[in-house]
């Protein structure tokens, strides 16, 4: 099938309406006439936040930016005597855009990963230093007030890249609510602070359509700004009921069209899942908070299952969980000081609004919910196998162990190839695990997304699916034979597979048990060469013929009929966005159709 033609069918199933909203927003921007291109608004001043009346020590506050800057959780530099540079990026050497240029003019590309530009001004800091501030620490209080007149002096609107991007835009506003609803001052808030946040729904409200058509995130951000933020400035601003009602719309729309009804959400990513629960859990919490109408019982269903979906993929002693899919740093209300792969701070606090339950008992896991009013749930019933089919993921889990198979169910666009990618957990260790994402715009970073990342087979060292664009795949694999979740005793067992355009089939079935895992990988069809890859964790491994051994764990790969030859080398892995180390890597060859059989003993 010619490039052409696989393009038209990829835009085929992306849809004529998702692509309309981009292509109007694009041609509205280059001819010069986007609404969003006539607004005006004037610099917000200090102050924006006063000092409370008393001590408020609900919870620990957050500590972390006490003394230093971070970008997506791992990297870091010491707090600045002054105001930082809202336009530097630590992770690009490129000439930085101008600031001075509306925001319009800049492009997407060229200047590096903009992201590591976007970071600082995504106001984590704000949400700590709110939390300090509220238990009666006066320089948090005063650092609060400077940075963000600075921000807002340096990023006049609508100048510069820190304008470029409404769900960035949808960030600010959900943190800047946050931390005056930790203050105690969401009701009255300062004029400066509502001047800004009348900025921010001013730049999010003309582009919400082309936010529609991404089919992700930043729809339900940037709904969940309109929603929370338009209800904040509710007597401050006459547009302000109508940006709430038009969140407060999407909100449930793209729920409906985007979460499916197991709870899968439309990104195939456990941190863009992440990302999403955290929005739509702080939209339900400030529903409460303001004793506003509740949404729809279909919204809530859905966030019923969707919050069981991320339950079921975190480990409950470390609270880190599979970095499957595209993993871009993004972390929502960091109300605690907990590291950016603790997943339980989400989980808990949407278990506790959309469920009823407490996920994962006492820890600062907790302190979203004291910090937001939220009561604690009932303790929650332990976890058990669940197959996510309309997403495509099989959960196993027994004893100490987990195991999650991720197959392909592509309504929407995949960001990766990682079809029947094997995620292996015991103990809290993550044995067998993906690959992740590292960048979006840097050198070597779509080797990330695509199937040499990931631990399943590769077929003559090709993608599963060819690669149309940066962030798009085309023949979009179909799932076969899907065998769900099925127990017997304390094994359980899971299996799927697909055919790819080429007509090469590969079929994967997973059985896990309180003491290992076996893997058996059959495949067929017209392929020169298969290699199988597992990737471990970090470790001492000692390969010896065809058996591995390191930390506590026993790995053989054997085929019917062939001799296997396994090779102990080293892989990329990226944990957090920007951040690469190296990790083991066990892999073999297979020159014939056959079957591949691994052995995991815990």
């Amino acid at each position: 099938m010619s490039r052409r033609l696989i393009q038209a069918k990829t835009y085929a199933r992306l849809g004529p309406t998702s692509i309309a909203r981009v292509a109007a927003y694009r041609l509205g921007l280059k001819s010069g006439r986007h609404p969003v291109q006539r607004l005006a608004a004037p610099v917000a001043q200090s102050p924006f936040f006063r000092a409370v009346d008393a001590p408020n020590l609900k919870a620990e506050p957050n500590r972390s930016w006490d003394d230093r800057l971070w970008w997506f959780g791992w990297h870091s530099t010491p707090l600045p005597d002054g105001m930082p540079d809202w336009f530097a990026n630590p992770f690009s050497d490129a000439p930085q855009p101008d600031a001075s240029l509306d925001w319009w003019r800049i492009p997407d590309f060229g200047t590096g990963d903009i992201k590591g530009l976007w970071e600082l001004s995504r106001m984590d800091w704000a949400v700590a230093w709110a939390t300090k501030a509220a238990c009666g620490d006066a320089s948090a209080l005063e650092r609060l007030n400077l940075w963000l007149a600075d921000w807002a002096e340096r990023n006049p609107p609508y100048k510069g890249p820190n304008w470029k991007c409404g769900q960035e835009a949808s960030i600010r506003v959900m943190h800047l609510v946050a931390a005056a609803w930790v203050l105690g001052q969401d009701q009255a808030p300062e004029a400066g602070l509502a001047d800004l946040l009348r900025a921010h729904l001013q730049r999010i409200a003309p582009t919400m359509s082309y936010a529609i058509g991404q089919e992700n995130n930043h729809g339900t951000s940037e709904a969940a700004a309109l929603f929370i933020g338009g209800n904040f400035l509710a007597g401050h601003d006459p547009r302000a009921d109508a940006w709430a009602r038009k969140g407060r719309r999407w909100l449930e729309e793209r729920a409906a069209a985007l979460i499916e009804p197991d709870g899968s959400f439309s990104q195939y990513s456990v941190t863009y899942h992440r990302m999403m629960l955290d929005t739509y859990a702080l939209a339900e919490a400030w529903r409460r908070h303001r004793g506003l109408p509740a949404f729809s019982d279909r919204l809530r269903g859905r966030l019923v299952a969707t919050t069981g979906w991320l339950r079921a993929m975190t480990d409950p002693e470390t609270g880190d969980a599979p970095n499957i899919g595209a993993n871009d740093g993004a972390r929502l209300l960091q109300l605690t000081g907990t590291d950016y792969r603790d997943f339980r701070p989400s989980v808990q606090l949407a278990a506790a609004l959309f469920q009823d339950e407490d996920a994962f008992g006492p820890g600062p896991w907790s302190a979203p919910l004291r910090w937001l009013g939220v009561p604690d749930g009932q303790r929650a019933t332990p976890l058990h196998s669940a197959s996510f089919d309309d997403g495509g993921y099989h959960v196993l889990r027994t004893g100490q162990a987990m195991a999650v198979l991720r197959y392909p169910r592509f309504r929407y666009r995949p960001s990766q190839a990682d079809a029947l990618h094997l995620d292996l957990w015991h103990t809290g260790r993550n044995l067998l695990r993906d690959g992740g994402t590292f960048s979006y715009n840097a050198d070597g970073a779509e080797w990330f997304g695509g199937t040499s990342a990931h631990n399943t087979v590769t077929f003559d060292e090709r993608d599963q699916m060819p690669r149309l664009g940066r962030f798009l795949f085309g023949d979009w694999l179909r799932a076969q034979s899907v065998q769900t979740v099925q127990t017997d005793g304390d094994a359980a067992s899971a299996a799927a597979g697909y055919t790819d355009s080429t007509g090469v089939r590969h079929h994967r079935q997973v059985t896990l048990t309180p003491t290992g895992l076996i893997c058996a990988d059959s495949l067929s069809g017209p392929f020169r060469q298969a290699e199988l890859r597992w990737r471990l964790c970090p470790g001492d491994w000692v390969l010896e013929g065809e058996t591995l051994r390191g930390n506590g764990v026993v790995i053989t790969v054997q085929a019917e009929g062939e001799t296997l030859v396994p090779v102990l080398g080293t892989t990329p892995e990226s944990r957090y966005y920007q951040h690469r180390d190296q990790v083991p890597l066990l892999s073999v060859s297979l020159r014939n159709t056959g079957r591949i059989v691994t052995k995991i003993g815990f």
